[in-house]
């Protein structure tokens, strides 16, 4: 049987929000009056979101084709700003990640814009541990949607998925999948299967859920 684990990926895998807020406040301050500061925080707090839904939250003031235009330079702004500066990730992250790889297929899914995913897996230094991945800006899919797409064309007879935000543990009902809840990320879900605290954890979580 093939079986896998599927990751959120912001408060997941990396934590990129300090990086990203600072792209994100001097794209605003350059193309917009708006003199709008936000917080790592924010950012934090944000991840896992849709684009538009971010959008909406930032920018209420701005009409819908103002507040898109000006996230669209945010995130390019972010790309740009992502490739010189490293993400932190988390404390035995690799090590744990390919331990898992010799017993399960392991993949990506978020619902961020497409090229981040990618961006991740090339600087991580450990992309090669993941055999696919899927976001909401390549397939126009919310995360549920891209969790059961990932499980099908990958022929998995069986997965979990694990993230850090209520989100996450939605979309992972959604797809019919248990979800692992990563508590030393940004979100407090109520609803899991199994929560860890660190990646440590995480191998002895998924083979009481996946075997």
């Amino acid at each position: 049987m093939k079986k896998g684990i599927l990751f959120d990926l912001d408060g997941t895998l990396w934590d990129s929000s300090a990086n990203v807020i600072a792209a994100w406040n001097e794209c605003i301050a350059k193309n917009s009056d708006l003199g709008l500061t936000f917080t790592q925080a924010d950012m934090r707090s944000y991840m896992g979101k849709t684009l538009e839904q971010i959008a909406d939250i930032m920018f209420p003031m701005l009409s819908k084709d103002e507040r898109m235009k000006l996230i669209r330079l945010c995130i390019a702004a972010e790309q740009d700003y992502l490739q010189s500066h490293g993400s932190d990730y988390f404390a035995n992250e690799r090590e744990v990640l390919e331990k898992l790889h010799e017993k399960y297929f392991l993949a990506v899914v978020s619902n961020c814009q497409d090229g981040y995913i990618e961006l991740f897996l090339s600087q991580c230094g450990f992309g090669s541990l993941f055999s696919d991945y899927e976001c909401a800006g390549r397939t126009g899919l919310d995360k549920g949607d891209n969790i059961r797409l990932v499980a099908q064309r990958n022929g998995l007879d069986g997965c979990i998925y694990v993230g850090d935000t209520v989100m996450d543990g939605e979309a992972a009902r959604k797809a019919g999948v248990p979800f692992i809840h990563a508590a030393y990320g940004f979100g407090s879900p109520d609803d899991f299967d199994a929560r860890i605290t660190s990646f440590t954890e995480l191998t002895d979580a998924a083979e009481k859920l996946l075997g």
